[in-house]
């Protein structure tokens, strides 16, 4: 099937490409110009299409609202609806910051949306555009995401993990660390998916399991490459950010298993190949 995925760099595309989809860069599919971007679906032979682009700097947003929207919000609306005029299905990623983090159970794709700071406002945004777009999509809200590509949690804590004995790690935000290679995978799958059978349209959550706090995953990622750095906990309170950062990430992904027959991968498994890839271990 020919895929063609937006975004080039991030951590997603970069995993698409391994897949062999076609990925366009910012050099000649710049979302902030959603015109020359819907143009290129329309000249394409693509038979779906994945937006895999974002604006992803969560504590700039909060500075720079009107750029993050144009990218997280009114490009994607843009591509849909080129997909929707080329009868194609349209894949777009999202965030679980579209939710306040309240509460201690994992997210339910129906549960209400209400997000904290700019950059979840700029995602939900994009997701209203694209189901109203009338194209065949698929939204897949996810979390926590890391690779060996670009900058992540894990490449933080290798290097901070190398140079020190102690780290303060936060431990009351609780989610699951999702592989880049696995949220690329289950892409393709839900476009393949939906270029079969467009009633599968509609929005899906996918995160790795099991769910955990950064604190934790820190002391994993130290365990997994031989670093013998402590982890010390700390509350979100002692850690002050820009943007405020939902608590609980937990999500409910068992629609996607149930509609697409994708399980949460155990982010276990998608470190050590990650750790792998860096010759961390």
């Amino acid at each position: 099937m020919n895929l063609l995925a937006f975004g080039q760099t991030g951590q997603v595309a970069q995993e698409l490409s391994r897949l062999g989809v076609q990925t366009l860069g910012r050099d000649v599919a710049d979302l902030m110009d959603p015109g020359i971007c819907a143009a290129l679906i329309a000249d394409s032979d693509a038979q779906a299409v994945i937006n895999a682009a974002a604006y992803t700097a969560v504590d700039q947003a909060e500075e720079d609202e009107a750029t993050a929207l144009a990218v997280n919000g009114t490009a994607p609306g843009s591509l849909a609806r080129a997909c929707a005029a080329k009868g194609v299905p349209f894949v777009h990623i999202s965030t679980d910051y579209v939710f306040d983090g309240s509460g201690m159970q994992p997210f339910r794709v129906s549960d209400p949306t209400a997000p904290l700071g700019a950059y979840g406002r700029t995602k939900l945004a994009g997701e209203d555009a694209v189901r109203d777009s009338q194209a065949a999509y698929g939204i897949l809200r996810t979390s926590w995401v890391f690779s060996a590509h670009g900058g992540n949690f894990v490449k933080t804590m290798l290097r901070l993990g190398a140079e020190r004995d102690k780290l303060t790690i936060v431990a009351d935000q609780i989610g699951g660390p999702t592989p880049a290679r696995d949220i690329a995978a289950a892409c393709v799958r839900m476009a393949k998916d939906l270029a079969a059978d467009s009633s599968k349209s509609g929005t899906y959550h996918f995160s790795g399991a099991p769910d955990v706090s950064w604190a934790e995953f820190a002391r994993t990622i130290f365990d997994q490459a031989g670093l013998t750095c402590a982890v010390e906990d700390i509350p979100s309170s002692a850690y002050p950010t820009p943007a405020q950062r939902p608590l609980n990430s937990r999500l409910d992904c068992s629609l996607t298993r149930d509609v697409f027959d994708i399980a949460r991968p155990d982010w276990h498994a998608g470190l050590s190949a990650v750790l792998a890839d860096l010759g961390a271990v």
